[in-house]
């Protein structure tokens, strides 16, 4: 299964062998690895190249490891393109996975300053602090907070929220999302929010911020979300121009 006399590094080749594993499920999330050794010996090569085949593999979310324990199959991330808007619901549905959503907080006040800009409120209008654990088939995946004009979008509860909002929006309000602007980055998850997502305290997180408009360019909302590194990736299509 290894071809020493190929161009092919040694440790690419073992990858490829252990991710086809994986990818044909004769390995699946929870599964113990072989040890270096008995990779070494059933592949006829040096442990040094099967840890750095592994290091790869755990670096790119295909194992993980556990400390004193071994290495395992890691649950595959959810990918999401950055290109088209959609909410969470409709991205777990169009995945053939069950959406779920677990309310932690819910507020009406009046907006700072901060918000009260990006969504060009008056003084004094109030808007909605939405705070949910978003979960994939029951797993949790990212904390959403959401800021929108009480005024724009009269009538939200906890009920509706356990459904999606874009859909309360636009079906039942009429109102037409036109588009977003998102920016992501890293950041180190805080000990609420890794209880939450059942991540250990202090691991990386993508951050994410969504100011989203209507058609007509009406501020709609602001979106800060702090999604799971190890479950959740972006992609993004890119034309050279």
């Amino acid at each position: 299964m290894i071809d020493k006399h190929s161009p092919l590094p040694l440790y690419f080749q073992l990858e490829e062998q252990i991710k086809k594993t994986i990818e044909s499920k004769e390995l699946v999330p929870g599964d113990a690895l072989p040890s270096e050794r008995e990779l070494s010996e059933n592949y006829q090569i040096s442990r040094m190249t099967v840890r750095q085949a592994i290091t790869n593999l755990v670096n790119k979310g295909y194992l993980f490891r556990e400390k004193g324990k071994g290495t395992f199959v890691s649950s595959q991330k959810f990918e999401q393109s950055l290109q088209g808007l959609t909410s969470f619901t409709e991205d777990m549905l169009a995945r053939n996975l069950k959406p779920g959503s677990k309310l932690l907080h819910f507020e009406i006040y009046p907006a700072d300053n901060d918000i009260k800009e990006n969504l060009s409120l008056q003084d004094d209008e109030l808007i909605y602090k939405i705070k949910r654990l978003r979960l994939a088939n029951e797993e949790p995946i990212a904390i959403e907070t959401s800021y929108l004009p009480v005024k724009l979008v009269p009538g939200v509860t906890p009920d509706i929220l356990d459904k999606s909002l874009y859909t309360y929006i636009e079906n039942n309000l009429n109102l037409s999302i036109g588009h977003a602007t998102q920016t992501v980055e890293a950041a180190i998850v805080n000990e609420e929010d890794s209880k939450h997502l059942k991540v250990n305290k202090g691991v990386p997180i993508l951050l994410i911020q969504r100011e989203t408009y209507l058609e007509n360019g009406t501020p709609l909302e602001i979106v800060k979300s702090s999604y799971r590194a190890d479950r959740y990736k972006f992609k993004i299509g890119i034309e050279r121009k």
